[in-house]
């Protein structure tokens, strides 16, 4: 085994350009792979310590009928009434100075805490309860948030107005961008005194509230689900199939050296034969050496995956709190076992990029191990698997089209088309070859079909990465293309109103309502009732609006009965966010059913309407209607149409009458820009990905090329001594590649289309329960398909330099040994 192995490693110190390959192809699939899976796992691990802290474990809560907050006697009576409660209070906390940012403050009670709850220092994890509760007390945060933020650590920090926060104290288990306090605490920092959020009951069980309570306090079940997860689960989904495309793109370089590497050392193989190593031990041996390159690659690979996702945390961050209000940390902070793991899908990528070379020199006859004949007869017969294989995939296709109905069955659906056209690229590849053989009319002409059709076996698995490649950034472009421009337009209906006016509760906003009633220029006040509830199990909320000529005129309805308008306004129907319709399974006409507190409520379904980008369902009903069927519905916020040329007097009265009292306004246009850069920041880890993608596709054709260009001296020695100059065979070989390239490029084009249809039609409907109009681009497609052209022709320039240079005796050693 010993001297088989040192004989098998002699190959890549005569030739380090295929061991460099591999080990690059390698590096590069576990690097995409691991800081994409980095990433999620990075999102996940902040998702547990968000649950830990806001959601606890499968636990009744008590909640106001009305507004956000219930009163602290209210607690008090039901402790007395022998209730074992604990108050939680949560609110958003601005940073002055130089700090800035914001955090949201939970206000706890540490004695009373339920034994389940998993909040981060609770009792019996050896904290100070006396330094916690006392003064000055203590403020418990994210080791990750404080250092981000730039806050001190043990010191009190200075606020508005007096406030000031307790010194903080590290909890390592708490989620990012939280801080945790006593509940006096919490009060006075949110100036909400005497009030607390919601109260958790302990256990899942649901007693009846005290006679007096009743009407002011609601019981809320137990909820099981992780909405959390369950909402971005489509996401870090659309994520990892980036992350599985790449890391299969760069398995095709590992693919196509070893199998150069393989055929290059058909006279070695056989003469370990002839000298008596056992087939099985020259298994062992090549697997042995494979996994050397593997646990190199691996370390390299992991390392460079926690650089890359390092670089994109950002952006994901940003994008899951935009989208879904989810935090995550700034930093990485991941597990041995994720360094592991990369390891062992180095070796994983290793095994399965060398298998068919293994199975393929193992099956074939000794003597016929150097005769390359008998390998090309082997590659037929492979090819012709691949063709079975893709038949069989295209199959698996057309059965998740027409049975699947899963977010799964839908990346299974697209993972079968594109694997499909990678298996079949080789044979559509050779049959245009084929038809233009027959139009060619000259030796040389004749000569450079053939010798294109004779690289293909080589070639195969660069073009297929690169066919893939562009294919995805076809797709997803197209996707993110049209996406941006339904988005646009959607914005431009939703976001009608010249200012968007919020406050802490729905008495203040109530007091700036009519304030501004009174203010000239306000043409119309469109308030905005809220309740969250839950349907079959999902997060619902239900906005309640007035009946105003602005919703008529600009809100996007998909689908609408001819009366909608009119039944919604009079209480006698119901319209729903496409998603929603979706989830519920419902159309038009059909009724939904609402869990009011004083029954059931049903309406009919009038319209569906557009809602992209938001997470939860969401139901529109007049706003008299709602709050009569749910008291406790909030006045989120107010829509304020203004005359021309009175928004900036207005805003700025606004912000100076309302300054101390928590009210926020925002104008139109910094509200379409913000969600603008949102949506830019959504898709932006998506599209530094497919940029990698496509470069590893560029680095498997470039060493593809290369591998072949020193095996290849012995086709073009004949034509040199012909009479053909270097520079000539040169021009041919370039005219080979993007010949080639150029095809792969042509086929490309129509399977990205039908990816991007797959996305918009599919997927996104899986995921988020919104369907995008097809949008085709075709500057998009001549962009794309000038840049795999482009990085077909850098990729083998440096293989055509080599071959220009090369001198005469290069070219004449080749008849040295006259076969």
């Amino acid at each position: 085994m010993r001297l088989c192995l040192l004989a098998l490693l002699s190959h890549w110190r005569r030739h380090p350009l295929q061991g460099a390959s591999i080990l690059t192809g390698l590096w590069l699939a576990t690097a995409l792979w691991t800081g994409v899976q980095a990433l999620n796992s990075q999102a996940r691990a902040d998702y547990a310590r968000a649950s830990a802290v806001l959601a606890t474990p499968a636990q009744a809560q008590v909640l106001p009928r009305q507004g956000q907050y219930l009163a602290q006697a209210d607690y008090v009576t039901l402790r007395r009434a022998g209730w074992a409660v604990t108050p939680l209070l949560e609110g958003r906390l601005r940073l002055p100075g130089e700090a800035g940012g914001t955090l949201q403050v939970i206000g706890i009670e540490p004695l009373s805490l339920p034994a389940g709850s998993q909040v981060a220092g609770q009792p019996g994890e050896g904290v100070d309860l006396l330094a916690f509760i006392g003064k000055p007390g203590q403020a418990w945060i994210a080791p990750d948030t404080r250092q981000r933020l730039g806050l001190p650590l043990g010191e009190t920090m200075p606020l508005s107005e007096g406030l000031q926060l307790p010194p903080l104290v590290e909890q390592a288990q708490l989620a990012p961008g939280v801080v945790v306090v006593d509940i006096a605490q919490a009060q006075a920092l949110l100036q909400v005194p005497e009030q607390m959020s919601r109260l958790l009951l302990a256990g899942t069980a649901e007693p009846t509230l005290p006679a007096e309570l009743a009407d002011r306090l609601r019981v809320q079940p137990a909820e099981g689900a992780d909405d959390l997860q369950r909402l971005t689960d489509s996401f870090h989904l659309n994520l990892t199939a980036l992350g599985l495309l790449a890391f299969i793109v760069g398995l095709f370089i590992v693919h196509a050296a070893i199998g150069l590497a393989l055929e290059q050392r058909r006279a070695l193989l056989r003469t370990l034969r002839a000298c008596g190593v056992g087939l099985a031990t020259l298994l062992a041996a090549l697997t042995l050496e494979l996994g050397l390159f593997a646990v190199l690659s691996g370390v390299l690979g992991v390392a460079s995956g926690y650089l890359i996702a390092s670089l994109l945390l950002a952006d994901v961050s940003a994008s899951l709190r935009g989208l879904y209000g989810a935090e995550v940390a700034g930093q990485l902070s991941l597990p041995a076992i994720w360094w592991l793991a990369g390891v062992a899908i180095s070796l994983l990528g290793a095994l399965l990029a060398g298998l068919s070379s293994l199975v393929r020199a193992a099956r074939l006859p000794l003597l016929a191990l150097a005769q390359p004949q008998a390998w090309r007869q082997a590659q037929s017969r492979w090819l012709r698997g691949q063709a079975l294989l893709a038949l069989g995939l295209l199959v698996l296709a057309a059965i998740c089209w027409g049975l699947g109905d899963s977010l799964v069955s839908a990346f299974v659906l697209m993972a079968s088309l594109l694997l499909a056209a990678a298996l079949l690229l080789p044979a559509l590849l050779d049959g245009a070859l084929a038809l233009l053989a027959r139009r060619c009319r000259g030796p040389l002409s004749e000569w450079f079909i053939a010798d294109s059709r004779q690289q293909l076996p080589a070639l195969s698995l660069a073009l297929m990465a690169l066919l893939l490649a562009l294919a995805a950034s076809v797709g997803v472009g197209s996707m993110t293309q049209g996406f941006r421009l339904t988005f646009s337009g959607w914005l431009d209906q939703r976001l009608a109103a010249d200012l968007y006016v919020s406050a802490p509760n729905t008495t203040q906003t109530q007091l700036v309502m009519d304030a501004l009633a009174a203010q000239p220029g306000v043409e119309a006040l469109l308030p905005n009732w809220t309740l969250d509830t839950r349907l079959q199990g999902w997060p619902v909320q239900l906005q309640g609006i007035v009946d105003d000529p602005h919703y008529r005129e600009g809100w996007p309805l998909l689908e609408q009965q001819a009366d909608a308008w009119a039944q919604l306004a009079a209480g006698q129907g119901v319209m729903l966010s496409e998603q929603l319709a979706r989830r519920l399974n419902l159309r038009l006409g059909e009724r939904l059913t609402l869990p009011a507190p004083s029954g059931e409520q049903a309406l009919p379904v009038v319209a569906l309407y557009a809602d992209y980008g938001n997470p939860k369902g969401q139901a529109l009903v007049a706003a008299d209607w709602l709050r009569r069927a749910w008291p406790e519905a909030t006045l989120g916020s107010l829509a304020v149409h203004l005359a021309p040329s009175r928004g900036e007097a207005v805003q700025a009265w606004l912000e100076a009458a309302y300054a101390d009292a928590g009210v926020r306004v925002i104008d139109q246009a910094g509200l379409k820009a913000w969600s603008n850069q949102v949506f830019e920041r959504t898709f932006a880890a998506t599209a530094a990905l497919n940029s990698l993608t496509l470069g590893v596709a560029g680095i498997a054709l470039f060493i593809s090329l290369l591998t072949l260009g020193h095996s290849r001296l012995g086709q073009l020695a004949p034509l040199w001594a012909l009479g053909l100059g270097r520079r000539q065979l040169a021009g041919l070989s370039l005219g080979q590649t993007l010949l080639l390239a150029g095809l792969t490029v042509l086929l490309a084009m129509p399977l990205g289309v039908l990816l991007a249809y797959c996305l918009v039609a599919v997927v996104n409907v899986q995921a988020f329960g919104w369907r995008l109009p097809l949008y085709i681009f075709p500057g998009q497609l001549l962009n794309l398909a000038a840049l795999g052209l482009c990085s077909s022709l850098l990729a083998a320039s440096g293989p055509l330099w080599q071959l220009a240079r090369r001198q005469p005796a290069d070219l004449l050693r080749t008849f040295a040994h006259e076969r």
